[in-house]
């Protein structure tokens, strides 16, 4: 017998016993009980519980799962707003305008920082991919997965960029690494007339624009009631959820995939929130919204490929996302999907500092006026008091704390705003450890003398969905035993009551960002075309990226 035949019949003994030893039930049970030893059927019914793989769940949520056709609520509404959603907000748009600009800034100057670049490019050195995405201000053309990422880790790394502050925090333009590579990916492919993405589709700027204001909306509406740092889970994963459902409509899914792709983001690891906190704040904080980015895009090609999804990855009792990591509790939702975030998303534009922090750094800049009226300085400062809201006190409120690095320095509310208090600025440069301000005394021993007091108001008021302020109000005491009026900044330049005022700065503010990068002339053609919408939105993304290539890195 050959030994394909062998193989064939090999194949098909082990098909019939597979077939004799089908599921025990009903008569078949019946029979197979009554073969069974008579001393093993009289083992008496153990009082206790037997093992079993399905454990105790954590919460006493027991209802059935859903039919395997039946996807969680949650799932299907976001993936239904994601696929068909028409984007018709001109505010929204237009915001987006100034978010993609800003972001896109904010990347090329963490360039500047050697920190940063060591973690670009691509895995193997030289490679290059075809058809590949662009890493503004590199010559890197990468895959769109470490593209993703690559794009992700440059506009988070200075926490520069956008925010949404609720029940749970983040920086809805980090959703961008993950959008931009995947547009301008399936744009560069379907160009050079290989295999069609997306329909064919040739992305425009209007196109990232809309896809923008959906991954804000989804992150930011996650964000309003639900709480993922209480529960020890990292803000970035709303970055991984969002991406995914975005990234796969802009990949021509159906929005049934849209759904598995979903479903496929909640049921991957999500990332803790230690890196953020002492004792172990590092610079992972600053590539964790890259990270996410990658992922996003990973899980969408898969599921482009043929993987499925999981219908109750939230809902299932034990082994489902609420049971393992929401402690049972179950999303909750305060408005439905719409334009409202993108609308509503606050600029970082005056300082590189964790949002919590932006009114407490205008409240010193604006006591730095008075003190020099006064022939001040902050040496003539005896201690600080920070009234505040109750997110600052969790998050950046470090006083005694010793400033291990760089992300200690931007995450501590208190070396700050004696930072602004000791050189009347606030910049990137001032967080490494061999910076001026990091090795000053003076600055260190400010910081220890600067408290955060919680007004419950505050806290109400950063809540509040019609303010949404970010409360800070200092009150400065002298060593002569004077006390200076309180100042209070409820909402920094980047808020929605400021948006007017800040829009000129978020555009100087792109323009510093672009000036150590390219010659002037291209840098107000970038800043002309950014400012006029007629032009940049019908660009298609891989050509406006091809204005962002560099031979080298600074």
């Amino acid at each position: 017998m050959s030994s394909l035949a062998t193989r064939t019949l090999a194949r098909s003994t082990r098909s019939a016993l597979r077939q004799s030893r089908a599921p025990l039930c009903n008569s078949s049970y019946t029979a197979q009980r009554s073969l069974r030893p008579q001393s093993f059927q009289q083992i008496p019914r153990q009082t206790t519980r037997a093992f079993s793989a399905a454990m105790n769940p954590k919460s006493d949520a027991m209802a059935a799962p859903a039919a395997p056709q039946e996807f969680d609520k949650e799932i299907v509404e976001m993936a239904k707003y994601a696929h068909s959603y028409n984007v018709d907000s001109e505010l929204a748009i237009d915001t987006a305008r100034f978010v993609f600009l800003d972001t896109l800034g904010c990347g090329l100057k963490a360039l500047e920082f050697p920190q940063c670049t060591k973690l670009l490019g691509p895995v193997v050195p030289g490679t290059t991919v075809p058809n590949g995405t662009r890493v503004p201000g590199t010559p890197y053309v990468l895959d769109p997965i470490l593209g993703a990422f690559n794009i992700g880790a440059m506009i988070r790394w200075l926490d520069f960029n956008d925010c949404w502050l609720a029940a749970e925090w983040g920086h809805p333009s980090d959703n961008l690494g993950a959008i931009l590579a995947v547009a301008d990916w399936v744009n560069r492919t379907n160009k050079a007339g290989g295999e069609k993405l997306a329909g064919g589709k040739i992305f425009t700027v209007k196109d990232v624009l809309e896809a923008m204001v959906k991954a804000h909306e989804i992150q930011g509406c996650m964000a309003l009631e639900n709480s993922f740092n209480k529960v020890g889970l990292d803000h970035v994963v709303l970055v991984k959820v969002a991406s995914t459902a975005v990234c796969a409509q802009m990949l021509g899914l159906s929005e049934g995939q849209v759904r598995d792709a979903i479903s496929q983001a909640w049921v991957d690891g999500q990332s803790m929130r230690t890196y953020r906190h002492s004792p172990n704040t590092m610079s992972r904080k600053s590539w964790a919204a890259g990270d996410a980015c990658q992922k996003a895009v990973n899980l969408c090609l898969k599921v482009m490929g043929g993987e499925g999804g999981m219908a109750t990855v939230l809902t299932a009792p034990t082994w489902g996302f609420y049971d393992v990591n929401f402690h049972g509790k179950r999303f909750d939702f305060q408005r439905p999907y719409g334009s409202y975030v993108m609308e509503n998303v606050l600029f970082k534009v005056s300082y590189p500092a964790e949002f919590h922090s932006q009114t407490a750094v205008e409240a010193a800049q604006r006591i730095n006026k008075k003190l020099k009226s006064m022939g001040k300085t902050a040496e003539d400062i005896e201690d600080v008091t920070n009234r505040t809201h109750e997110a600052c006190i969790r998050i950046i409120d470090k006083q005694f704390k010793p400033m291990d690095n760089y992300a200690d320095r931007d995450h501590c509310v208190q070396y700050m705003v004696s930072v602004m208090f000791c050189y009347d600025r606030l910049e990137a440069s001032d967080y490494p450890d061999n910076s001026e301000a990091a090795q000053s005394p003076l600055v260190e021993s400010l910081r220890k003398r600067i408290k955060c007091v919680e007004d419950p108001q505050f806290t109400k008021d950063y809540h509040d969905p019609s303010k949404r302020t970010i409360s800070n109000a200092l009150t400065v005491r002298l060593k002569d035993g004077t006390t200076l009026e309180e100042e209070v900044v409820e909402a920094p330049l980047g808020h929605r009551l400021r948006r007017e005022e800040a829009k000129p700065e978020i555009l100087a503010k792109y323009l510093r960002h672009l000036e150590p990068h390219f010659p002037k002339d291209h840098v107000k053609k970038l800043v002309d075309l950014g400012n006029d919408p007629s032009q940049l939105y019908k660009m298609p993304v891989d050509e406006y990226m091809d204005l962002y290539v560099k031979e080298k890195i600074l």
